[in-house]
């Protein structure tokens, strides 16, 4: 099921970018970010549709995951 990212409150969604983040190990290409740029690309692709907030109701998880990923 996918979450809109608008209706999660800021400092909870903040946290599970950084969560996110942290445990993709997201290749950024050349040019190494640091984590707040990090978080801030992750927003953006929320906020540009291109990344959604998914629940999975069989594992009790929330991830982010990219659309084109989801075949949407």
């Amino acid at each position: 099921m996918i979450i809109p990212w608008q209706e999660i409150d800021p400092d909870t969604l903040n946290n599970l970018i950084e969560h996110f983040v942290l445990r993709e190990g997201t290749d950024y290409g050349e040019n190494e970010l640091n984590m707040s740029q990090k978080v801030e690309h992750v927003r953006q692709q929320l906020a540009a549709g291109e990344a959604v907030i998914v629940f999975s109701e069989l594992h009790e998880s929330v991830d982010i995951k990219l659309r084109r990923e989801l075949g949407s």
